[in-house]
């Protein structure tokens, strides 16, 4: 009886404890297949949002894209609005330089008795001599093409800005999203972990340590998701004075930035805002330069008027009075406004030569750094991103055998999500560095873009 009793007991004691090992290699194979999914299906997800199928008619859920943040830059931005408003100061200067001299009307009384008295009445019309008002005319205009170009440099360095922006925030969302379906895994780990201690098969020692290891994941989801709202913070400060609020960036994440031929830069660096600005100076600076020429010409004064004056007879009659002055250059040559603008074209010229060597140099350097990191995004998708899936799907396996134990499985687990955060972050880095050469060369061609492998 006692004998039968011993048998039936380890009969069910075997079949709860095969029971338990399948419950939790389920368990386990779920959370796995749960954290494995969970990124490919993030842009699934992005696209059956009910915002983006309502076309963004609630502000609270609204879905960013790469093109809207430009749009609404580009639209809102406070620098180019400043901008804006220098063109119109500048249109002020060339209508000031259209103005002619005034004419000048002068009264006379000479001899403050009746009998003698004599009154004039005079105007005098300056006439500008040596081509100064066009000289004028040209300078506000220089400085006119300038403020135009000064908005444009305004507009490639925000759009710039925006995209390298827009990529680091596309890139810590997915890092925050591959971050929580870490911490879903260790936390269904623990769980199964929790359930082998109480069937007896392995140490509490085993479910501390799990415990242990699911806070560290935690601390590296709150770091990512920290990294994500300072991204969006940054963003946002890009899209004008009242920026709307955004669930989530739209966007794909694998789109690694082509790296510009030598020739395509050259062509670019010709015609980019920056170089060109500096060109406009140089035509400001002649322009100015041509002014104070004409300076040393200097301006007749015509008169003419008319003189009451009183003969012997003390009768009134009316006398006509011309005249012309012209002032003597003999000390006044505007000789030093005009070394001071001859000098400052020099100046220019200087400026324009340092420029080129210095936006060359670092667009040739930023094009280095942008075909290290196609390297290093090569490599990840090539070696790095396969061997740690497949170690990571090796030690799932392992463990659902009962060969290895969930540390390992963890392990494994936190160095492929590594290393898929290492690749996020140099996609993130790449389009940073493609926005550092669009902001020195303009904005880029229609196919500047080109997909990454997805591993």
């Amino acid at each position: 009886m006692l004998k039968s009793y011993q048998n039936h007991k380890r009969r069910k004691s075997v079949s709860v404890l095969r029971t338990s090992r399948v419950a939790v290699a389920a368990s386990l194979l779920v959370a796995l297949t749960v954290g494995a999914a969970f990124a490919q299906a993030l842009p699934a997800a992005q696209d059956n949002h009910p915002a983006a199928r309502s076309g963004l008619k609630s502000e609270a859920a609204t879905i960013l894209t790469l093109q809207k943040a430009i749009d609404l830059a580009l639209d809102s931005n406070l620098d180019l609005a400043v901008a804006r408003r220098e063109i119109e100061a500048t249109q002020g200067q060339i209508i000031q330089g259209q103005a002619r001299p005034n004419p000048e009307l002068a009264y006379t009384l000479e001899d403050a008795t009746a009998k003698s008295r004599a009154h004039g009445v005079q105007i005098s019309l300056p006439v500008e001599m040596g081509g100064k008002r066009a000289a004028r005319i040209a300078a506000a205009e220089r400085g006119r093409d300038i403020a135009v170009e000064e908005l444009n440099l305004r507009r490639v360095e925000i759009r710039a800005a925006v995209v390298a922006a827009f990529f680091e925030a596309l890139a810590a969302q997915e890092r925050a999203a591959l971050a929580e379906a870490g911490v879903d895994l260790a936390k269904r780990a623990t769980d199964a972990v929790a359930k082998r201690v109480a069937a007896g098969k392995v140490s509490p020692v085993e479910e501390t340590k799990a415990r242990v290891a699911e806070a560290g994941v935690r601390v590296e989801l709150a770091q990512a998701q920290s990294e994500q709202r300072s991204a969006r913070a940054r963003l946002s400060s890009l899209l004008g004075s009242n920026p709307p609020r955004f669930a989530f960036v739209v966007g794909n994440v694998d789109q690694l930035p082509a790296t510009p031929s030598l020739d395509d830069i050259q062509q670019r660096l010709a015609v980019s805002p920056t170089v060109r600005r500096a060109q406009l100076e140089i035509e400001q600076r002649r322009s100015l330069l041509e002014l104070e020429r004409s300076k040393r010409n200097s301006d007749l004064n015509v008169s003419v008027g008319v003189k009451r004056v009183k003969d012997a007879n003390e009768q009134s009659r009316s006398q006509l009075m011309l005249g012309v002055s012209v002032p003597l250059p003999l000390f006044d040559r505007n000789q030093g406004n005009l070394l001071e603008a001859l000098k400052r074209e020099d100046k220019a010229r200087d400026e324009l030569q340092a420029l080129n060597m210095r936006v060359s140099t670092d667009v040739l350097q930023a094009r280095e750094r942008l075909e290290s990191i196609r390297g290093e995004v090569d490599v990840l998708q090539r070696d790095v991103l396969p061997g740690a899936k497949s170690a990571y799907d090796a030690a799932t396996v392992g463990f659902e055998n009962g060969k290895f134990n969930f540390l390992e499985v963890l392990d494994a687990q936190r160095t492929y999500f590594a290393a898929k955060s290492q690749y996020l972050k140099a996609l993130a880095e790449a389009h940073r560095t493609a926005a550092d050469i669009d902001r020195v060369l303009g904005e880029p061609g229609a196919n500047a873009t080109q997909p990454a492998k997805k591993e």
